[in-house]
C-alpha cells in the first residue's frame, strides 16, 4: 500500500518545513546541547518553594484575620498592602546584604551545640545564600506573601463563621475546626492563590537575573541569552522553541485544575 506524506505537496511542504518549523532539532538543540533541563529543574525548585511556603503562611494567616475585628488584624492588612506595593528592586537591595554576609549570619546556627547538629545535615558549614536558590525563594515570598494573605482572607471570609462554631461544640479545638471543618471548604480558595504563586515563581524575571548566576538561573531569565547584536536566526528559533517549552506546562496546569480556579476565583469576588 502507498503511503502520502503530507510534505511531498509542493506548496504544503514548503509551508510546514521552512516557515512552521515543525521539527524537533531545535527543542533537542535547547534542552540537550544548551542544557535547558538545568534552568527547568532549577524554576521547578525555586516555584515548588514559593508555593509551599506561601500557601503555609498564607492559609494560617488569612483564617487568623477574617476571624477576627481587633484594630492590629486591620493595620497589619495594610502594612501587608504597602509592602506589596513595593517595587521588587527594593526588596532584593534590602535583602542583598544579608545573602552576600550570610555565611557570617547564619554561623553560630552552625557553631551552637542546641542546632549544630541539625543543620550540620545539611551542610559542614553556613552557606552563603547570595546566588542559591533559597535566595530566590525568600525575597518571592516576601513579595507574594501580601498578596496570599489578603487574597486568602477574603476566601475564608466567605465560610460562614457557624462552620467553626459547629466544630468546636463537637469537641474540636480552634485549630482542629480549621483543619477538619474549614480546610476542605476552602480548597478551591487554597489552589487559586497557590496558583498565583506559582506564576509568580515561574515567571520572574527581574529578582532572578539579579540573585542568580549563570549556572542557577531560571528558566525566563535564560532565554534572554538568546538574544544580543549578534543574535541569528538559530537563536531567534531556539528561543521560539524554549518559549514554547516554558508556556506548555501553564496550559497543562491551568487545564487540570479549571474548575477549581473557577469556582475559587468566584468565591473570592462574590461576599456573602
Amino acid at each position: 500500500m502507498a503511503t502520502f506524506a503530507l510534505g511531498s505537496i509542493p506548496f504544503i511542504g514548503g509551508l510546514v518545513e521552512p516557515i512552521i518549523g515543525f521539527t524537533w532539532q531545535h527543542y533537542q538543540s535547547v534542552w540537550i546541547d544548551n542544557g535547558f533541563y538545568n534552568q527547568f529543574t532549577n524554576s521547578m525548585i525555586v516555584t515548588a518553594g514559593v508555593v509551599c511556603i506561601s500557601l503555609s503562611i498564607g492559609t494560617l494567616a488569612g483564617y487568623a484575620l477574617s476571624r477576627t475585628n481587633s484594630n492590629l488584624a486591620f493595620w497589619l492588612l495594610i502594612i501587608a498592602l504597602i509592602l506589596r506595593a513595593l517595587p521588587h528592586s527594593v526588596l532584593v537591595a534590602g535583602y542583598l546584604p544579608a545573602f552576600i554576609n550570610s555565611s557570617e549570619i547564619l554561623a553560630p546556627l552552625w557553631e551552637s551545640a542546641w542546632t549544630g547538629w541539625l543543620f550540620g545535615l545539611f551542610s559542614d558549614t553556613a552557606p552563603t545564600l547570595y546566588g542559591k536558590p533559597m535566595a530566590i525563594i525568600i525575597v518571592l515570598v516576601a513579595i507574594n506573601q501580601p498578596f496570599t494573605i489578603w487574597m486568602l482572607r477574603s476566601f475564608f471570609q466567605n465560610i460562614p463563621q457557624d462552620l467553626d462554631e459547629a466544630a468546636m461544640v463537637d469537641g474540636c479545638t480552634r485549630f482542629e475546626a480549621f483543619r477538619r471543618a474549614v480546610l476542605p471548604v476552602a480548597w478551591p480558595g487554597i489552589i487559586t492563590a497557590g496558583l498565583f504563586s506559582f506564576l509568580l515563581g515561574y515567571n520572574d524575571f527581574l529578582v532572578t537575573s539579579l540573585l542568580l548566576d549563570a549556572q542557577s538561573q531560571t528558566m525566563v531569565p535564560a532565554i534572554s541569552q538568546y538574544f544580543n547584536r549578534e543574535t541569528t536566526m538559530t537563536d531567534q528559533v531556539e528561543a521560539v522553541a524554549a518559549a514554547v517549552s516554558i508556556t506548555a506546562p501553564l496550559f497543562l496546569l491551568v487545564i487540570v485544575f479549571q474548575k477549581q480556579i473557577v469556582s475559587g476565583l468566584t468565591q473570592g469576588a462574590v461576599k456573602g
